[in-house]
């Protein structure tokens, strides 16, 4: 699949075309979820306009620098949390992300948990697996129409990007869990109970609405991609009762700056060069 970088995307402000160039290529990305809509750690921030082939991504980019390395940031929902999780954009975020020509992102979101005995609210879950449970809803590849291609998708996320955010919490002295499954839903709505209780019961460890088809569509771009998981609810385990937005925000809130922290401090972490092969993985499966 051919990405191309040029001539695809502006800055707002036209007269900092130039500050844009000095900053590319763009290291490292973020999806900024619920209650995470501030990239207030970048300097000197550029909101830039990325034009895309299926159409627009969920809002503008904001380019700048972490840290001393190029960084991306894009509200996955839009400012203001203005689109469900169903109705994103998936193929135009992240060829907006391959536009900049990004090499790792970084998404943390919140969860439900699914296993409240072991994974509490507000601890980070690392995820390790993904299982898809959209039901064939959301557009998940940039091959149609065109080159058949078939993704090898074992490992949905990068393992050296989780070791970095495992690290990086354990440094803070924050509660993390090493692995997990995130169960994937179509959404807007919540499980039913006799889902949760079924997710429950293959032991899968976390449930929320966006890591699919976001990692997969990364890895097909060659990106390196992280879910950092934070359960803000029990799903329908919990003694409040079921889940609602208003008690997904609320916990949220209440662990927002961790969030940033966690995702700020990573960034001195990550290797310049990769040593996985997530950037790679398309290598060999082009028919």
């Amino acid at each position: 699949m051919a990405f191309k970088a040029h001539l695809s995307f502006v800055p707002i402000d036209r007269s900092r075309k130039e500050d844009l160039e000095n900053l590319l290529p763009v290291e490292i990305g973020m999806f900024g979820g619920s209650g995470n809509y501030d990239p207030e750690v970048i300097e000197d921030p550029i909101e830039v306009k990325v034009f895309t082939p299926f159409g627009a991504a969920s809002d503008n980019y904001i380019v700048g620098k972490v840290k001393g390395r190029s960084f991306a940031f894009l509200a996955r929902h839009a400012r203001g949390h203005l689109i469900p999780p169903h109705a994103i954009n998936y193929r135009a975020n992240i060829w907006g992300m391959k536009a900049l020509d990004v090499k790792r992102i970084i998404s943390p979101a919140a969860c439900g948990s699914l296993q409240p005995e072991k994974i509490k609210l507000g601890e980070f879950v690392i995820a390790d697996q993904l299982f898809d449970r959209t039901f064939g809803q959301r557009k998940d590849t940039f091959f149609e129409g065109g080159p058949i291609a078939h993704l090898p998708f074992a490992e949905p996320f990068c393992p050296e990007l989780r070791k970095v955010a495992l690290d990086t919490a354990n440094k803070l002295g924050y509660k993390v869990h090493d692995k997990g499954t995130y169960v994937c839903i179509n959404g807007p709505r919540f499980s039913t109970a006799a889902e949760s209780m079924f997710y429950h019961k293959q032991g899968f460890d976390v449930i929320g609405m966006t890591a699919y088809p976001e990692a997969a569509l990364a890895r097909e771009a060659g990106i390196c991609f992280v879910n950092i998981s934070m359960p803000t609810d029990y799903d329908v385990h919990g003694e409040e009762g079921p889940v609602t937005h208003e008690m997904v925000l609320a916990t949220m809130a209440k662990n927002i700056e961790r969030v940033k922290k966690l995702t700020f401090e990573m960034i001195d972490n990550i290797p310049k060069e990769p040593s996985c092969t997530c950037q790679t993985a398309m290598e060999h499966g082009l028919f």
